[in-house]
């Protein structure tokens, strides 16, 4: 569960500089808390510290997904309230008397939505139907291990791991303005849904050792944390929307990396509802 640290946007430097001092703040809270085990032995990462091309994949570009992209979100129950274990990275694991809404997506999944008591009855719902058609956006691949979410106030970083998407809804406004909320999900999705099979695989170690460098600063120094996540939002990019980002884009991707994304091509990952270039 962590943050993506920022590139600067397209947006103005001064709003970029200030997203980026957020979420750089939030970043030391968010380190490890479900961050699969470091590997021992011959699946040690002993990738070179090359300087990648960016510091973070998640602000290079806001089209890869948008507002206007299909969902699979179909329909939001709610069904009162319930205790649930949530982590709130103001507070850390607490027990709360969560507001709880199923919700259904039309490719056969449904998520438990748990959003903080804080917000009260008409606020937790709000939020519950603000976040459902975004998530639902989402390359089916990405949403397979995601049973739970979790809505608190305040701004904090997004997380993701733990069969769970975490959302701060401060921080989410934040993401919204800067047009990369959709882009911050498929970061924390790929933690929840491919880190446990493969950010310590042996498959995975060598895509990096043969590609001898990280796409980001972020990472090369979270290389077992960070570094699907970081790696799958620019194969995304590349794969299905190369007609939304820049050739340099493309470009860089495909030079820096091209092993992992032979990685991701032979892993034949459910996309839907992104549809094929």
């Amino acid at each position: 569960m962590s943050p993506n640290p920022c590139d600067f946007l397209k947006a103005g430097a001064a709003g970029a500089t200030a997203l980026l001092g957020l979420v750089i703040l939030g970043l030391s809270g968010c380190l490890g808390v479900d961050a699969p085990a470091s590997p021992t032995g011959t699946n040690t990462p002993t990738v070179p510290a090359k300087t990648p091309p960016y510091s973070g994949t998640i602000f290079l570009d806001p089209d890869i997904i948008t507002a206007t992209d299909p969902t699979t979100f179909q329909t939001l129950t709610a069904k009162g309230q319930g205790v649930r274990t949530m982590y709130d990275r103001r507070a850390g694991w607490v027990r709360l008397d969560a507001f709880l809404f199923d919700v259904a997506f039309s490719d056969g999944f449904t998520v438990e939505f748990q959003v903080n008591p804080e917000f009260g009855t008409t606020s937790a719902q709000a939020q519950a139907e603000k976040y459902a058609p975004v998530i639902g956006r989402l390359p089916k691949s990405l949403r397979t291990d995601v049973k739970t979410v979790w809505i608190h106030q305040g701004v904090q970083p997004f997380g993701g791991g733990n069969n769970n998407l975490l959302i701060h809804v401060g921080q989410g406004d934040l993401y919204i303005n800067a047009g990369i909320l959709e882009e911050t999900f498929v970061h924390e999705a790929s933690h929840t849904s491919l880190d446990a099979a493969h950010a310590t695989s042996s498959g995975w170690i060598a895509a990096q050792q043969s590609d001898n460098r990280f796409i980001s600063t972020y990472a090369r120094d979270n290389p077992t944390r960070e570094d699907i996540a970081e790696s799958f939002v620019l194969w995304l990019a590349v794969r299905y929307r190369a007609s939304r980002v820049s050739q340099a884009l493309i470009d860089t991707t495909n030079a820096t990396m091209p092993r992992r994304m032979q990685y991701f091509d032979g892993l034949n990952l459910q996309i839907l509802p992104i549809p094929a270039p």
